[in-house]
């Protein structure tokens, strides 16, 4: 078998094309993409370049790991027809696959999927980001009242607060980035005057906020590092001490926080309604990746891969 996909053979050089797939097991599906997102944060550290290296890293590879599709051939339980979601694969030879979902049909193990009703339809492509956020989120500790940036995973933090009754407030710099708030409020940080935040989420990535962050805090109070820093971080000693500062790192969604967020969104407690703003051919990837990475006003970025044979 083949695929059409996406590849970057080295940093900001993006092609698309066609690669033999590793035959399927016995405990492997081949599925159908239907969709597959850009993720504005990992991917984007892979066009730049400056994804630190860990095992597996390299170029060529074959990126994405927030795709769904339909089951062509079954395994393990599942059936062909149904639709899935995938977070990523590695099946493409000589290619990597990090993370390999960006392919217009992938073969991956039974045991990687997620079987999603077909109504959820393009917004399947937002579990990942939903699942960090679930991931990230403090669980049986202070409700998150302040969320640092107003990106996807900044909303879906947000959300994640409202379900639990929470109304936080959310910091954004870009004005193209304000709206869309429902049930909290969005503001400049130069607006706010609030320094007593129990639990504050950094969504951001930015390096150098951590000092910021920390003037915020109230004593004793929790400061969450849900983005990736690819830069040092550092902080003041004298300010976090006296505020005795708890700072905690969010690592990679698990299954049980896919399953956890699907549960909130299947039972309508959790909309991804809003989130996906653009939309393209998976013909224009190379169009696509660009704008998601340089347009303020694109949230979620996704390919369509329907007509790509």
């Amino acid at each position: 078998m083949e695929t059409l996909a996406v590849v970057m053979q080295e940093p900001e050089r993006l092609t698309l094309s066609r690669l033999a797939l590793t035959a399927p097991g016995p405990d492997d599906l081949v599925v159908d993409i239907r969709h597959s997102g850009i993720s504005t944060g990992t991917e984007k550290l892979l066009w730049t370049g400056k994804m630190p290296m860990f095992p597996g890293m390299g170029y060529p590879l074959v990126p994405g790991y927030e795709s769904v599709g339909v089951v062509a051939e079954a395994a393990a339980g599942l059936r062909a027809g149904d639709h899935v979601f995938v977070p990523g694969a590695k099946c493409f030879g000589d290619v990597r696959g990090l993370f390999g979902g960006a392919a217009q049909r992938v073969v991956v193990p039974a045991s990687r999927v997620l079987k999603l009703d077909s109504t959820l339809g393009e917004r399947g492509v937002l579990l990942a980001l939903t699942a960090t956020a679930y991931h990230a989120y403090p669980h049986g500790g202070a409700q998150p009242d302040l969320i640092v940036g107003h990106g996807v995973l900044g909303r879906l933090m947000a959300r994640l607060a409202v379900v639990a009754g929470a109304s936080p407030t959310v910091w954004e710099l870009n004005p193209d980035r304000m709206s869309g708030a429902e049930g909290y409020q969005v503001i400049h940080p130069e607006d706010d005057k609030v320094r007593n935040y129990r639990s504050i989420c950094d969504m951001s990535g930015d390096p150098k906020i951590l000092d910021r962050l920390v003037q915020r805090l109230a004593p004793g109070g929790e400061i969450v590092l849900a983005g990736f820093y690819t830069d040092p971080l550092s902080f003041n000693f004298a300010p976090a001490f006296m505020r005795e500062a708890r700072i905690r790192i969010a690592a990679q969604f698990l299954e049980a926080d896919q399953r956890a967020s699907l549960r909130l969104i299947e039972d309508g407690r959790l909309s991804l309604d809003g989130l996906i703003t653009h939309r393209a051919p998976a013909l224009d990837a190379d169009a696509a990746y660009r704008t998601a990475f340089t347009d303020a006003a694109c949230l979620k970025m996704i390919l369509d891969w329907s007509h790509s044979a």
